[in-house]
């Protein structure tokens, strides 16, 4: 967050900070490029019926994420989310986004917090960002499902 604000106050880019991010807090490279390059960012239409929004957050950190999927014959046909948090949220958000598009609703939801955290290297510690990110697919799923039930 610091690193961030003081990037934007002082017109600099995040990517001057990629050695000191990498060694002071031991991201791994996959996180720095998700949050460098997330994937899927914006906003889809939440009136529609063909689309469920997930809305979750961590009260302890103050992460929260937005995760929409837009869904055609029971396929996720496109994805958007919005996080507000640290790299490792963001990052999780991006990469969750990355593997549910394409996939049924079933092979989506089947994801798993452990997973999104194995192939980002996240530490223990930033273990919430990726099961947020899990809550946030099943949330929007359910939204989803909510909503053609409703019809």
């Amino acid at each position: 967050f610091f690193l961030t604000m003081f990037a934007r106050t002082t017109q600099l880019s995040v990517r001057n900070f990629r050695p000191f991010l990498q060694s002071a807090a031991r991201y791994h490279d996959r996180v720095i490029d998700h949050y460098e390059k997330p994937r899927n960012v914006g906003s889809l239409d939440k009136s529609s019926k063909a689309v469920g929004t997930g809305i979750v957050g961590a009260p302890a950190c103050g992460d929260v994420m937005k995760l929409q999927i837009k869904v055609k014959d029971d396929k996720i046909v496109d994805v958007a989310f919005k996080t507000f948090g640290c790299g490792s949220a963001i990052a999780s958000s991006s990469l969750a986004t990355e593997w549910i598009k394409g996939k049924s609703l079933d092979d989506a939801i089947s994801i798993q917090d452990k997973e999104i955290a194995a192939h980002l290297c996240l530490p223990p510690i930033k273990k919430h960002c990726s099961m947020l990110a899990e809550d946030a697919i099943k949330a929007a799923i359910k939204d989803y499902k909510q909503k053609q039930t409703a019809a």
